[in-house]
């Protein structure tokens, strides 16, 4: 199925809120996610907010991606011993478990529409639309139902590696020195993001000790 659906989560609402239609399932996501910010009726950030975004994304102002190369799924820190031990580690089990929630909205979706869960056997302009239907019913459902009488589905954390790779400008097209910057800026906000939750962590650790 060539679409995305973006979530802007609100804990209290389900609530898919842009879908990006027209794409082949192989295009590189930062190649879709500059598509969908450059239209004319595009995707927009609302102020002060932020999406969160996975590995294949990079790392911008607006659309938070987790550190590479450093644990990140939720299994990796399950088990004694085996706590965050820095700022980034922290931050990437921050990250892992709202990603979580947003897995957990998309389970909810295609538990909702069991038709997506294979290729539907419809002409590719058919398939585009069913996508856009199917996320207007849902958000209406979401709405006037307040219920998800549905078994959620998580995607399977495993077929991806344990930890990220280590290099933040694998896979990522080649970009404009403007851009560049604007990445550098991101990238000093998610660190400064990721040393007051560490902060805050030891802050609460050693108030809990006393």
């Amino acid at each position: 199925m060539a679409s995305y659906l973006w979530n802007f989560v609100k804990f209290s609402i389900r609530n898919i809120f842009k879908v990006l239609n027209g794409w082949e399932g192989s295009a590189h996501d930062s190649k879709v996610l500059n598509d969908a910010l450059s239209r004319r009726n595009g995707l927009k950030v609302p102020q002060g907010k932020y999406f969160l975004v996975d590995c294949g994304f990079p790392n911008r102002r607006q659309f938070l991606a987790p550190f590479r190369g450093v644990r990140y799924h939720l299994q990796d820190f399950a088990g004694q011993g085996r706590d965050p031990e820095n700022a980034t580690e922290l931050f990437n089990l921050r990250h892992a478990s709202l990603r979580n929630v947003i897995e957990r909205i998309f389970g909810i979706f295609k538990s909702r529409f069991t038709i997506f869960k294979s290729a539907p056997p419809f002409p590719y302009r058919t398939q585009v639309e069913l996508v856009l239907a199917c996320a207007g019913l849902h958000n209406f459902l979401c709405r006037e139902c307040r219920s998800d009488e549905f078994p959620i589905e998580l995607e399977n954390e495993s077929s991806s590696s344990s930890s990220l790779p280590g290099n933040e400008g694998d896979n990522v097209e080649q970009v404009f020195e403007t851009q560049e910057q604007q990445r550098e800026n991101a990238n000093e906000w998610r660190v400064g993001v990721a040393s007051d939750i560490w902060r805050n962590a030891m802050q609460d650790n050693n108030g809990t000790q006393r």
